[in-house]
């Protein structure tokens, strides 16, 4: 499962930033609330500093009441671009897995 999770969790950062912008702990807050609990934060700080460094998100440092700023993520266009290429080849997989598991169930039953 969780490298399932490792290969998709990019795209579900960017979904949920085409939500709004976040900082990196909400983001870890959001997915922790949306049942993703095995997440690390330093697995979501990894990836921001990816998906910002492709250019798939803006950056605006933000001060923050206790310690240095906070690093605020936007989705920009090349972000949208990306968050629809996940979402289309997220379809086309859950589609053939699908088709797998009731041709397993099929073939099992007969």
């Amino acid at each position: 499962m969780t490298e399932m999770l490792k290969g998709t969790l990019e795209g579900i950062v960017l979904a949920l930033l085409a939500e709004r912008s976040a900082y990196g702990y909400e983001i870890t807050a959001w997915l922790r609330q949306r049942g993703f609990a095995d997440i690390a934060e330093g697995t979501v700080y990894a990836l921001l500093v990816r998906i910002e460094q492709r250019g798939l998100v803006d950056v605006e440092k933000v001060p923050s009441e206790k310690g240095p700023p906070r690093k605020v993520f936007t989705l920009n266009d090349a972000g949208r671009e990306q968050l629809s290429e996940f979402w289309s080849s997220w379809s086309f997989l859950a589609a053939r897995i699908d088709e797998l598991q009731h041709t397993r169930h099929d073939t099992e039953g007969a």
